[in-house]
């Protein structure tokens, strides 16, 4: 079955087709309404006390105050009513995203607007408490809105192929994510319970979230159904159709965002960020025969909520009576390869459109001169490299620490403080960046596509799985398999990313596509680990946001055997890597077996993130930053381009490390999240720009 895009059909439908999709339509709803029956009964009567149905159905009509009645009336039922509520919003969301998008895989999740709304939450609830009282579904809609609008202007807007806003969207997310991830680090014991909603939680105290919320979801979903569906339809013949039919265009997408976002927010204030719900139920309800926006409203709110109450019941199945699961750890485990799925059947139909944009990219920067640029390179590794042995928790001057290497350390404090503790995390800052630099150079150069970085392929969020399971999951492994187990599971993850990108071949967008869903799985297991074990948060935070701390000489001995091999092995595919960059055609005419040299480098690039990843954790955007930074000082060939990256993305985490050690001395700040915060600003600016930037 073919996945097309969300648009209306491009004629008009004659009685009987009407007719039949009215009454597909009216099935998928009847359907829907059966299985959330079922499922609001298996939900009422899971928990520690046992309730028959009598006492419910007693509790809801006629309350006499006992201890059951309590339980239904305040404990379940608006645990029941938040899933149905929060899951219709978010199906609302998603047809009203994809409608304005035009593409397939927009929703609250791949748009950036949960990573928005969920920041402004945390960031409300530890600076600005009484706003939060005031209003949450006011902060997380405001937030929201921000990172989808940037989102959706940045990627082109209606314009943006499914590729680009998916890879937008990740980006913001990371960024986003990285801010939240660092706020929760430095207050640990004020928002822990704040992780577990933020991971999607239908726990409720009382019906207080409900009372604020319900009536909004309820009066914008009807209110989009009543008005918006003809103008929706409408919108998805084009824009020039549209106008010339006498509609607003900019007016519709506008209301119809507005929204959309509003709708999202109110979920995430209700349950915490959810994802993938307000992807799949417009899909599901359009592969099953619910075409028109008139069915297709209605129907999404309705098996948002079954798919969110079915993972709220799903996921108290497998915890059992004693513990809890998030439900959203549950619906991204099965949005997750939804979107996978739909990555492939939409690459299918518009990889090729995709692929010719990201090949029509023009330069951002002209050829400078090589005799001044590289030693400006070299120049700031060096200034960098020495900055960082200066600075730190203790400061030392320049001198002492010249004569510290000179075999003349003014105390033996010094010594250890130059020698043993900065200098070696120091080393492994240089390779770990220059690693996630060139790894990055690789994959953008055979994905061909300027926003690639190492994480679109599955090796960062892989190596967090393989990690987490010894530091968290398995606690009793010892911890000198971490590094082991990192490398496995970028491996692994990278294979099933291949291997699921494959059909007749890698198609680049695919293999992108592909990428952000594994990402997104991998993401639902590290969450699934973490609200196991709460008490093991910062640790988990820590690693999953990449840290060169207290790394030593024995980390060293571990990451610099595979730079010294890797790096020169990729410095032999520049000549691959150059033809690649002239499109499938070139290369293919002078005998060079695609897929196999397409494997061959992104193996490379693998293990050339592995290998630091399972050393200083998952970084972020150095291996997204760096080969752009080197294409904007020296556009070239990649015989020069390699070992430029490397440096270049040295220079970057190296600067990093420094500037967490030094910010909030004696605390330090991951060496990952400052360089997600160096590393988003940059993003919005080359995401702007992309459209301009040409490999050569």
């Amino acid at each position: 079955m073919q996945v097309t895009a969300p648009t209306a059909a491009a004629s008009p439908d004659t009685k009987a087709e009407t007719g039949t999709r009215t009454w597909r339509g009216l099935l998928v709803i009847a359907t829907g309404a059966l299985v959330l029956a079922a499922l609001m009964i298996m939900h009422i009567r899971q928990g520690m006390a046992s309730i028959s149905p009598g006492t419910i159905v007693d509790a809801i009509v006629n309350p006499d105050g006992s201890p059951e009645h309590q339980v239904v009336r305040y404990a379940r039922l608006p645990r029941i009513v938040a899933g149905i509520v929060a899951g219709a919003a978010l199906g609302i969301s998603g047809v009203l995203l994809q409608a304005v998008t035009r593409n397939p895989l927009a929703s609250a999740s791949t748009v950036g607007v949960n990573a928005g709304a969920y920041l402004a939450v945390i960031a409300a609830s530890i600076f600005a408490p009484t706003l939060l009282a005031f209003s949450s579904p006011l902060v997380a809609f405001i937030g929201g809105l921000i990172a989808a609008v940037v989102v959706y202007s940045l990627a082109s807007g209606s314009a943006s192929s499914p590729t680009r806003l998916a890879l937008a969207g990740m980006a913001i997310t990371l960024g986003l994510g990285s801010i939240t991830s660092t706020l929760i680090m430095f207050n640990e014991y004020t928002i822990t319970g704040l992780y577990f909603w933020g991971s999607g939680s239908l726990i409720q105290r009382n019906w207080m979230a409900l009372n604020n919320t319900w009536y909004w979801v309820a009066l914008i979903g009807v209110a989009s159904t009543l008005f918006l569906t003809k103008a929706l339809d409408v919108l998805g013949l084009g824009d020039d159709i549209a106008t010339s039919l006498g509609q607003n265009v900019r007016s519709t997408r506008l209301i119809a965002t507005l929204a959309g976002v509003m709708l999202a927010a109110l979920a995430v204030s209700i349950a915490g960020s959810i994802s993938f719900v307000g992807l799949v139920a417009p899909h599901l309800v359009r592969l099953a025969g619910a075409r028109r926006h008139r069915m297709l409203l209605p129907a999404a709110a309705l098996w948002g909520a079954v798919i969110l109450v079915g993972a709220d019941v799903l996921g108290r199945f497998v915890a059992g009576q004693y513990t809890e699961l998030p439900a959203g750890v549950f619906t991204a485990l099965v949005g997750a390869p939804w979107l996978i799925w739909l990555a492939r059947r939409v690459s299918r139909s518009q990889g090729r459109a995709t692929e010719a944009q990201t090949d029509s990219l023009t330069p951002l920067a002209k050829r400078r001169s090589q005799w001044l640029v590289w030693p400006a390179a070299l120049a700031l590794f060096l200034a960098i490299t020495f900055t960082g042995l200066v600075l730190g928790d203790r400061d030392l001057s320049g001198l002492d620490v010249i004569r510290t290497f000179l075999g003349n350390a003014p105390d033996a404090l010094t010594h250890d403080a130059v020698l043993t503790h900065r200098l070696p995390r120091l080393i492994v800052a240089g390779l770990a960046g220059a690693g996630l630099a060139v790894s990055g150079l690789m994959v953008q150069g055979v994905v061909r596509n300027p926003l690639a970085a190492p994480d679109l392929v599955g090796i960062s969020p892989g190596a967090s799985i393989g990690a987490l399971v010894v530091l968290i999951a398995v606690p009793s492994l010892p911890i000198g398999l971490l590094p082991i187990a990192a490398f496995a599971g970028a491996s692994i993850s990278f294979a099933l990313v291949y291997a699921l990108s494959w059909s007749r071949g890698i198609s680049p967008t695919r293999l992108a596509l592909v990428g952000i869903g594994m990402s997104a799985a991998a993401g639902a297991v590290a969450n699934l680990i973490i609200v196991n074990n709460p008490m093991q948060l910062t640790t988990a935070m820590t690693w999953l946001s990449g840290s060169t701390y207290a790394r030593g000489w024995g980390d060293v001995t571990q990451l610099l055997p595979w730079m010294l091999v890797l790096l020169p092995v990729a410095w032999t595919m520049s000549r691959w890597l150059d033809l690649f960059g002239l499109g499938e055609d070139v290369p293919r005419s002078l005998g060079i077996p695609l897929d196999r040299t397409r494997l061959m480098i992104l193996a490379v690039a693998v293990a050339l993130a592995a290998a630091a990843v399972s050393i200083v954790g998952a970084i972020g955007f150095i291996g997204l930053l760096a080969p752009h930074a080197s294409r904007m000082t020296l556009p070239g060939r990649h015989r020069l381009l390699i070992p430029f990256t490397a440096i270049i993305g040295a220079t970057l985490l190296i600067g990093a490390d420094t500037i967490g050690r030094t910010l909030m001395a004696p605390s330090e700040v991951p060496s990952g999240l400052v360089a997600a915060a160096q590393g988003t600003p940059y993003f919005l600016w080359l995401l702007a720009r992309s459209r301009q930037i040409r490999y050569s």
